[in-house]
């Protein structure tokens, strides 16, 4: 991808692993930027890769515009049998344009560069129906908290006050910080109970709040999935 200078943010198992909560993943999953020069060069990318697109939907911008995404198949020596995914649209994440001021830039070794999505949007992004991401999104956000917590800028307040679903932690910061808690709980009721110090209620609110974010995502990917479901009975 950097070699063909595709503009794409590293995303999924990979990216949880570059930010410290470690996912086990065999495939590559990107967020790219769906304009025609940026999916040439994706193409000529994938060509290097003797990549083939698998399964439905095909490798079509207007797919990529209605939130679905692409499947391809490395086939070169060297890769061969790596899945990378792409997609350009998510649910109640921005758009590229968004995304790419707000990246993560992680160096490892001299001279590999990687391109995160940034971690409040993968967050966003992991917020889905699948039982895996779950535990992944509370790792994510308790590694930012114990990394950051004894330097943390308002902006980590705020994005633990509004992603943290770890009951004790939630407790820990009201309790720190209960003047910007108050002001969270009007966004984010659950905060209340972690300002009373109960945890169980926590929990709970937080099942719900997990509840609501599952219902949200089957309802997004139900005329997705319908999509899908008729390419294949077509194809």
């Amino acid at each position: 991808m950097r070699t063909h200078d595709v503009r794409c943010l590293l995303m999924g198992g990979q990216a949880c692993v570059l930010y410290g909560a470690a996912e086990f993943s065999r495939d590559t999953d990107l967020a790219i930027l769906a304009s025609p020069e940026n999916l040439d060069r994706l193409r000529g990318a994938l060509a290097e890769l003797d990549a083939e697109c698998i399964a439905v939907p095909p490798f079509d911008a207007a797919f990529l515009g209605r939130g679905h995404a692409v499947h391809f198949r490395c086939r070169r020596e060297e890769v061969r049998g790596m899945r990378v995914d792409v997609m350009s649209v998510m649910r109640g994440v921005g758009p590229f344009d968004e995304l790419w001021p707000r990246r993560t830039t992680i160096r490892v070794a001299e001279t590999e560069l990687f391109e995160l999505l940034g971690l409040r949007d993968l967050v966003q992004a992991k917020k889905t129906q699948r039982d895996k991401d779950w535990p992944m999104v509370r790792r994510l956000v308790e590694v930012n908290y114990f990394t950051h917590r004894d330097a943390a800028s308002q902006d980590h307040l705020a994005f633990w006050l509004a992603e943290l679903r770890t009951p004790a932690l939630l407790v820990e910061i009201s309790r720190i910080y209960s003047e910007l808690a108050r002001e969270a709980a009007v966004r984010r009721p659950l905060v209340r109970h972690a300002i009373a110090g109960d945890e169980g209620a926590v929990e709970s609110a937080l099942w719900e709040e997990e509840r609501r974010e599952r219902h949200a995502d089957q309802e997004y990917w139900r005329p997705l999935r319908q999509e899908l479901e008729r390419l294949r009975h077509g194809g």
